[in-house]
């Protein structure tokens, strides 16, 4: 009996969701901690540049720190490019271990560079050196890409969103935890070698042992599910189109241009909340700050939970809409609050704002075959690095610009890009509807075994189909940030 509670519990060791823990606590203790770093730095004097003058005061503190995470998330975006491309390839080649272990280097130097900023007092701007090392090793879009392409190989079709659904809750759940923990793991007396250097510590420790995990124990897939087929269904859950093998290609453009618009307005809105956060009219301190995190990653459970209610009755497209209207109402909501009780209250209207897009993912991970699952990942990825190059410095300045008369008017521009990127999955659900009838047509041309009338031969096909793939549609992951946003 012992023997096989110990085998078993070996099994458990050796699965992905082991380094998906670790890796999200630590990076939910790193992102308070950088941000607190950063609070301090700016809070003191800051210069402008222009005038190359020294001022002080909240305004000039938050453009410093605007300043700060806008060129540290631009080379986060940049660098990352071709080393992810590479590691796409090579995992896509059947080193599925090398574009999880590789980015897991860099997050460990990164820490490494953040740990010595704080122990030896160093400029805040010695981040940028962590911030290059941490994209030369891939960065996020290369690491969860590797997750994403590992678990979907080592799952079936039919119970891939189940495996993915439970991937994203353990995610959140170690976010919340994290973030939870963080602002008072902050605050704890790290003798003379300054404030948050236990934080820093155990997050630097916590990326150790997911390298080791992923170098020495991680379990690798033996299976590969090769999916030659492609499908998409439409707005009411009826169509589907299920290609003869090959990639669907009007599918792929729409499902990519309505991810980047909403990568869009998430990725700039929550570059901007970081510092509206620590700043008038919040002025949070490092445990509010946690908590704010661990608001966030509520939201990895209630989009999980309202895929699971909602897949029951209504269709992908129609999940997708749900979100970004969701995400939308909110994030409009945060441009005016001023209070804390108003900034949850604004969360609580983002519940359903992770499912846009995992679902996206997902439905992208079915129009491949198993062997392209890498690279179409990467490339999603790759594709909200360069919108990010844009909208990361655009963000960031409209912010600047508008401190004095509106400092919530980039959270209303982000509300009405949610609500442009529904325009393509719409538009993507009438080309599928059409395309739908065509492929049900030309079948039923072919073969009659029953001899139903055209309409109940088509309504029986159509129910067939949207039994079976309907509750495909996960809320597999990023950041996202978060939701999408790049995890630094």
């Amino acid at each position: 009996m012992s023997g096989r509670c110990s085998t078993r519990a070996l099994v458990l060791l050796r699965r992905i969701e082991v380094v998906i823990l670790l890796q999200q606590l630590g990076s939910a203790f790193f992102d308070t901690a950088l941000l607190m770093v950063a609070k301090d730095r700016c809070a003191t004097t800051t210069t402008d540049p222009v005038t190359n003058s020294s001022a002080t005061g909240g305004d000039s503190q938050q453009k410093a720190m605007s300043d700060f995470y806008m060129t540290y998330n631009l080379i986060t975006q940049l660098v990352p490019i071709v080393p992810a491309l590479l590691l796409a390839r090579v995992g896509d080649r059947g080193w599925r271990r090398v574009p999880i272990a590789v980015p897991l280097c860099g997050y460990l130097l990164s820490r490494l560079t953040l740990l010595l900023v704080v122990v030896l007092r160093a400029p805040l701007q010695v981040m940028f050196l962590g911030a290059v090392l941490h994209g030369l090793c891939g960065g996020f879009a290369s690491y969860w890409a590797g997750v994403m392409a590992l678990v979907s190989l080592g799952s079936t079709a039919k119970d891939r969103s189940k495996v993915l659904m439970r991937v994203e809750l353990l995610y959140g759940v170690a976010g919340l935890v994290g973030s939870l923990l963080s602002g008072h793991m902050f605050q704890l007396d790290g003798s003379s070698v300054g404030q948050g250097t236990v934080l820093v510590s155990v997050s630097t420790l916590l990326y150790l042992v997911c390298l080791l995990h992923t170098t020495l124990l991680l379990q690798m897939s033996t299976t590969e599910q090769e999916e030659s087929h492609g499908l998409m269904c439409d707005d009411s859950g009826d169509v589907y189109v299920r290609g003869p093998g090959g990639k669907n290609m009007v599918n792929l453009v729409l499902l990519f241009t309505g991810a980047v618009l909403y990568d869009v307005a998430v990725g700039g809105a929550m570059q901007i909340l970081v510092t509206f956060e620590v700043n008038e009219p919040l002025n949070w301190n490092a445990t509010q700050v946690g908590y704010g995190n661990a608001a966030g990653f509520v939201i990895f459970l209630t989009s999980f939970l309202g895929v699971m209610v909602m897949s029951r009755c209504v269709s992908d497209v129609t999940l997708i809409l749900i979100g970004m209207l969701s995400f939308a109402s909110g994030i409009y909501f945060m441009a005016f609050v001023t209070a804390t009780y108003m900034f949850y209250l604004a969360r609580s209207l983002t519940l359903f704002a992770l499912i846009p897009m995992p679902t996206i993912r997902s439905l992208l991970s079915q129009q491949v075959q198993g062997s392209s699952y890498g690279i179409t990942l990467i490339s999603l990825q790759l594709a909200f690095k360069f919108a990010s190059l844009a909208y990361t410095p655009c963000y960031t300045r409209i912010y600047q610009a508008s401190l004095d008369w509106f400092p919530g008017f980039v959270f209303t521009l982000s509300s009405i890009i949610s609500v442009l990127a529904t325009i393509p999955i719409r538009r993507g659900s009438l080309q599928v509807l059409c395309r739908g009838l065509q492929v049900t047509s030309e079948a039923e041309l072919q073969q009659d075994p029953r001899g139903l009338t055209k309409r109940e031969r088509h309504r029986a096909s159509i129910s067939t189909v949207t039994e079976r793939e309907r509750h495909r549609a996960s809320i597999s992951t990023v950041s996202a940030f978060y939701m999408s946003k790049d995890r630094n």
